[in-house]
């Protein structure tokens, strides 16, 4: 017997849905257009809709941002969550490569990281909405270390590794003279020098 669909019930679907189309059209702009250059409107045409109409999901941009951030990070903790989680005695190695690797091929969420953790202008909702959404990070990666044997407390350890990616990233993300392949080849390489520091610690 099919389940009874209330029109309630639809309209909910379709609000998601439309939020949904909203969000995926300013990750296709915030991956070419810089955020102090990106409008409402420029989101709106992209996803063929009136900008009035996003204000009816949004209440403004920082929010759409904000939204957009957090998909990627449910993205990558997919990934890590699955590297780290099935394995007893979790790669290193590959942990990094996938992050670096995500972050490369999806170049606007790294742009979105910084962007947030430079801009003061963020009311505390939504500092504390990514906040929550860098800790999955953390607890990932507190996991890790852990099943690694290292010693306690892990945290430090997994903010160290997250500011050392993210550093990786952010240095050489531009490198002059380099093909993008060989920037994506530098910056994994480097990433292998830090995990090579990492699997030293002593535990």
């Amino acid at each position: 017997m099919e389940e009874n669909v209330s029109f309630a019930d639809l309209k909910s679907e379709a609000k998601l849905a439309r939020r949904e189309l909203i969000v995926e059209a300013a990750e296709r702009v915030f991956a070419v257009k810089p955020f102090d250059k990106v409008s409402i409107r420029d989101i709106a045409q992209e996803a063929g809709i009136s900008h009035a109409l996003i204000y009816r999901y949004f209440p403004d941009q920082q929010s759409i941002f904000v939204e957009a951030f957090i998909r990627g990070v449910e993205d990558i903790s997919r990934v890590l969550e699955q590297l780290i989680g099935e394995s007893e005695t979790p790669d290193l190695t590959k942990i990094s490569d996938a992050f670096l690797s995500y972050c490369i091929d999806n170049d606007q969420y790294l742009r979105m990281l910084t962007h947030f953790m430079l801009d003061g202008a963020l009311s505390p909702e939504k500092v504390e909405k990514i906040n929550a959404a860098e800790r999955r990070f953390f607890e990932h990666f507190d996991n890790m270390f852990r099943k690694m044997k290292k010693p306690e407390p892990v945290r430090p350890l997994s903010h160290a590794f997250f500011a050392a990616l993210n550093g990786v990233l952010i240095t050489f993300r531009n490198y002059p003279g380099r093909t993008p392949e060989a920037v994506r080849q530098h910056m994994l390489n480097v990433g292998r020098m830090i995990d090579l520091g990492f699997s030293n610690i002593q535990t």
